[in-house]
């Protein structure tokens, strides 16, 4: 199983309800860029205007890491907004 999470504005764009949710973990799902290229699949237009911006932040088991780190069973992937700076 990997463990998606959502955080703040990201789960409110896609229209959550909850901020986690379970993915079964298959060969496929190798990386954060093949995950995000599933979740976009089956959501659609808006959720690939949200899951694949430039400036998007992952969370793999708490570190930052960019899309291509791959993935294993057991996983926990959490996206957060873009922060905000000036």
């Amino acid at each position: 199983m990997i463990e998606i999470e959502y955080i703040g504005s990201i789960r409110e764009d896609l229209g959550l309800d909850e901020e986690q949710q379970e993915l079964v973990w298959t060969p496929e799902i190798n990386d954060v860029a093949a995950l995000i290229d599933h979740l976009c699949e089956g959501g659609g237009q808006q959720w690939s205007d949200i899951l694949r911006q430039e400036r998007l932040l992952i969370s793999l088991n708490q570190a930052m890491v960019k899309p291509a780190h791959p993935l294993t069973d057991g996983d926990k992937v959490s996206f957060y907004p873009p922060i905000a700076g000036g």
